[in-house]
């Protein structure tokens, strides 16, 4: 670790460490370095002991790296691009990037279908090394899970692939979640699915987004009593509560998100599949809808809790 001297000058300096980038752009250490390394997209400059520093410029290019890769642009095209826009040369997208995600997910599923977890795994893991969290999620996971779902019936061991790759994605999820979130420092998310929702793939997603973000977490699984919540906030303080659901009870919006809401003091944010269907009973009840997607989640909960101080008092 960088000596208390070492930090302040590279504050003064405008520089930041590596984690502190990983937390600013939500991109993990492991996919800064194989960016740097395999695509030469960013060049940070090192300390007298070879720790990685990184410039506002830097930063400002790792978002535009981003910009380009939700855009649909693959990462291989990623440096052209960013080389030619300072030549101000509009690049179109050439459909490259969208085949690649058709065919990581063919190659997963193949993996699935012989029930391969070294396979499966180390195809995961190249894919997470290049990419953002989010957009592995909603390219490539999500996409394959509902094929899964979809198609289950299909084979004499449909549900048996997809319980294989849910049991799979629940424990690298989990194993992701542990580790990052103990180097986390940032304000503690209380993470739970709403009564009677059993998915909770969508959460640990969430949660991986989370503490990429620098959010520490708070996980306490599927299918949880509402009316638990206060006990647990009263023994482990949080700076909020966030739900997940693809298809809640009317009840259980409309009485028990309620008695919740009126029980606590610290918000309360409702996500996941089913959240914009019911945006106006959860608005209602007092809770905040945050729909699905996690980027603009993460950011409405960082701006909510910046205007109550919940995130200064975590």
């Amino acid at each position: 670790m960088s000596s208390p001297e070492e930090k302040k000058q590279n504050k003064d300096n405008g520089m930041y460490p590596m984690r502190t980038v990983a937390n600013l752009t939500g991109i993990n250490p492991v996919t800064l370095r194989a960016w740097e390394r395999r695509y030469g997209l960013i060049q940070p400059q090192r300390t007298a002991k070879g720790h990685r520093l990184y410039t506002e410029q830097d930063v400002a290019r790792i978002h535009r790296v981003l910009e380009l890769l939700h855009q649909g642009f693959a990462i291989s095209q990623v440096g052209k691009i960013l080389d030619r826009s300072s030549e101000n040369i509009r690049v179109p997208s050439t459909g490259e990037e969208k085949d690649n995600w058709a065919t990581y997910r063919a190659d997963m599923l193949a993996a699935i279908e012989t029930y391969d977890e070294a396979l499966l795994d180390e195809l995961y893991n190249d894919i997470l090394s290049l990419y953002p969290d989010d957009l592995v999620n909603t390219r490539l996971s999500t996409p394959l899970l509902r094929e899964l779902g979809q198609h289950w019936k299909d084979s004499a061991d449909g549900i048996a692939r997809e319980h294989f790759f849910t049991a799979y994605l629940r424990n690298k999820l989990g194993s992701r979640i542990h580790h990052t979130g103990l180097q986390s420092k940032g304000p503690l998310l209380l993470i739970a699915c709403l009564p009677g929702e059993q998915h909770e793939v969508g959460m640990l997603f969430f949660a991986v987004n989370a503490v990429s973000h620098g959010f520490r977490v708070l996980l306490l699984g599927a299918n949880i009593p509402l009316q638990q919540l206060p006990a647990v906030v009263s023994k482990r303080p949080c700076a909020a509560i966030v739900l997940s659901t693809t298809r809640p009870s009317d009840k259980v919006i409309n009485e028990q998100l309620v008695t919740l809401v009126a029980q606590i003091s610290i918000p309360v944010f409702v996500g996941g599949t089913a959240a914009e269907r019911y945006r106006e009973e959860i608005s209602s009840s007092g809770a905040i809808c945050v729909g699905f997607e996690m980027q603009p989640a993460l950011q409405q909960i960082s701006e909510k809790l910046l205007q109550t101080g919940e995130a200064e008092n975590q």
